[in-house]
């Protein structure tokens, strides 16, 4: 067969390519149709999606609709039936009251009958039980102004009856209940059968109840009676407003004590100086509510001298600190806080430490400087039963000097040109007054006294022709003017205010080692102030009072050459029950004890030399040795009285 010529398949070819490019482009044209299809597929699928969300939420407004349209007609029907009782009910109102006056006329005329026959009968009756509410009342009057005047009559000659007796003053104030000491938690502080249960009550002020519980589990409540309760809500001003007057007695010549006894975390320590977080302003003379009773003593006994201050009147105050650790004296001012220090007891029964430095004191701000730097000196430490458990005895003591001097003259009573009215134009001769103490080096007086003093205080006058009258050239009653030099009479008292450090149980408080063997001084030590207590209050021919250096120390105090408050500071809570109990044991022992009436101090008279001024040597001088200031050299008053080098912190 022959071969197609060339140009037929040429023509073949070309019909072939555009069959080709013609079946391309109706396939870019399907696809281009496919895409479009596509489009409208996906368009379609969201007009069906939009659809059926509309018609779902067409379908719950419906459902709405039909809901509240049943609740419409369903409380249509409840409000239909209240509206035809609320028209019943009207319609029988208004029968009421159309009946209304008709039964008031009725009761008009009844009462005015009953009135009629009953009104004078009515009316005396009243009159009468008018006289008789009113007589009732004034006899009730009458009866609650004798109860409080027989309770202030029973609280003088109680009062008064403490004082013959010489009763141990004792005050019982019960703190509240605390989260972290009391109970871990709010929720469960003070709920009964928890060992946060407060178990010791206020009844009223002068009587405490306490529940203890028997070894059978029985529950025993208990009253005890005391010179003062405090309830938990009383303040720290309450407290010192019973402990004021015992201030006024100091500067009245008797020597005064307050104790804060209590176990470890009862509050001994709020109650003598107030909060561990208080700011107290030393400068500041405005008293804050939670200033306990050394700062707001030191405020009043200052304010007391300011007031009994005059020409011929002069008082002057020294303090000293110091704690009794593990049976062991320590001066909180001394630069050598290990030096050993001993307690000497004089003849006439007084406690003293000779080395024991003593600074003197013009105002609160001293006082308070002085209390500061010696309680950043105490021992504490933190246990479980109190953060801050005082470890030591802190013993603070203000020393007043109350000095008067007078005129020869006057005091013996024979006339004189400066005691006669002096004729108009004539100048008057002041007395002079007393000049601040200073120290003198040598605690003598530089001329001779005409009297000399024993060691008890008491004045005999020197033999005629003796070497002491020999040796007075000129006369000392004389001065080169012929005048009669001044008599100056001192009396020393003392306040001391104790905290005790507080007893505590090893079990509770966790303590170990070295905090252990402090337990130990300070229970043994707190035993023995009770041993002492008991002892006195049987009468008994041994008092221990050096069994231990606390008892040692306060031996005059306790013994009574003082005015004595003790304050019982007790916790409420159960699972301190048993220390409780032991210091209300404690308080009571204290109760029992008569002293017999405390012993006003005595004045001392002496010379002052007339070209010095008068110093607390020449007082010192005349209050332990004699008026000559001739001395033993441990009662030399110049190493008692700041002979130290004292460097008080600025």
């Amino acid at each position: 067969m022959p071969e197609p010529p060339e140009s037929h398949l040429k023509e073949k070819v070309q019909k072939l390519e555009r069959l080709l490019r013609a079946r391309e482009e109706r396939i870019v044209a399907l696809e281009t149709e496919n895409a479009m299809l596509y489009l409208k597929l996906a368009e379609c699928q969201g007009t069906v999606r939009s659809s059926r969300f509309e018609s779902n939420h067409f379908r719950r407004l419906f459902e709405f609709e039909e809901g509240f349209r049943k609740n419409i007609t369903k409380s249509h029907k409840v409000l239909f039936k209240e509206v035809q009782t609320l028209k019943a009910s009207l319609e029988k109102l208004r029968s009421f009251v159309k009946e209304l006056p008709k039964h008031f006329a009725e009761d008009l005329k009844k009462a005015q009958d009953l009135t009629h026959k009953y009104g004078s009968e009515g009316m005396s009756n009243l009159e009468e039980m008018q006289t008789k509410l009113m007589q009732a009342e004034l006899k009730l009057d009458d009866a609650l102004l004798k109860a409080a005047t027989e309770k202030n009559r029973r609280m003088t000659l109680h009062n008064t009856l403490v004082e013959i007796r010489g009763n141990i003053r004792v005050h019982c104030r019960i703190r509240p209940l605390i989260v972290g000491i009391d109970s871990s938690d709010e929720a469960s502080l003070g709920k009964g059968g928890t060992p946060s249960e407060q178990v010791v009550n206020y009844v009223d002020e002068e009587t405490l109840s306490y529940v203890s519980i028997k070894s059978n589990g029985e529950r025993v409540m208990s009253q005890k009676e005391f010179e003062h309760v405090y309830n938990v809500k009383d303040n720290q001003g309450t407290v010192f407003s019973d402990v004021k007057p015992l201030l006024t007695s100091l500067l009245d010549g008797y020597n005064v004590c307050i104790m804060a006894y209590g176990q470890t975390g009862s509050g001994k320590t709020h109650t003598m100086l107030g909060s561990h977080d208080v700011d107290i302003d030393i400068d500041s003379q405005e008293l804050n509510k939670d200033e306990g009773i050394i700062p707001r003593a030191a405020k009043e006994i200052f304010s007391l001298i300011a007031e009994r201050e005059t020409k011929t009147d002069s008082h002057s105050v020294e303090m000293s600190v110091c704690e009794i650790y593990n049976n062991e004296v320590r001066d909180l001012l001394a630069p050598n806080k290990t030096e050993k220090l001993n307690i000497i007891t004089s003849s006439d029964g007084d406690t003293d430490i000779p080395s024991l430095v003593t600074k003197p004191v013009k105002n609160f701000g001293e006082v308070m400087n002085l209390v500061y730097y010696g309680m950043t000196r105490r021992h504490e430490d933190a246990t479980m039963v109190h953060a801050h458990s005082s470890r030591s005895h802190l013993i603070v003591q203000l020393q007043v000097y109350s000095m008067n001097q007078q005129a020869t003259a006057s005091r013996v009573g024979t006339p004189s040109s400066e005691a006669a009215p002096s004729p108009p134009g004539t100048p008057t001769r002041s007395r002079r007054n007393l000049p601040q103490p200073t120290n003198n080096r040598s605690g003598r007086s530089q001329s001779p006294a005409p009297k000399t003093f024993t060691r008890r205080g008491r004045s005999k006058s020197p033999a005629p022709g003796s070497a002491a009258a020999r040796s007075r050239s000129p006369s000392p009653s004389r001065s080169s003017t012929g005048t009669p030099p001044p008599i100056c009479t001192t009396v020393k008292t003392k306040l001391q205010l104790v905290d005790l450090a507080g007893s505590e149980c090893v079990g509770l408080s966790g303590v170990t080692g070295a905090a252990l063997r402090e337990t130990s001084f300070i229970n043994k030590s707190l035993s023995a102030l009770a041993d002492v207590l008991g002892a006195l209050a049987e009468h008994r021919s041994h008092i221990p009072y050096r069994n231990t250096r606390l008892t040692h120390m306060l031996q005059d105090t306790i013994g009574g050459n003082a005015k004595l408050l003790v304050m019982l500071c007790v916790s409420p809570a159960q699972k301190y029950i048993t220390e409780t109990l032991q210091c209300i044991g404690f308080g009571s022992r204290a109760r029992q004890v008569a002293r017999g009436p405390a012993k006003k101090r005595r004045p001392t008279s002496f010379v002052p030399n007339s070209s010095l001024s008068i110093d607390l040597s020449q007082v010192n001088a005349a209050l332990r040795g004699g008026g000559n200031g001739n001395l033993s050299p441990r009662f030399d008053p110049t190493r008692r009285r700041g002979s130290r080098n004292f460097a008080f912190p600025e």
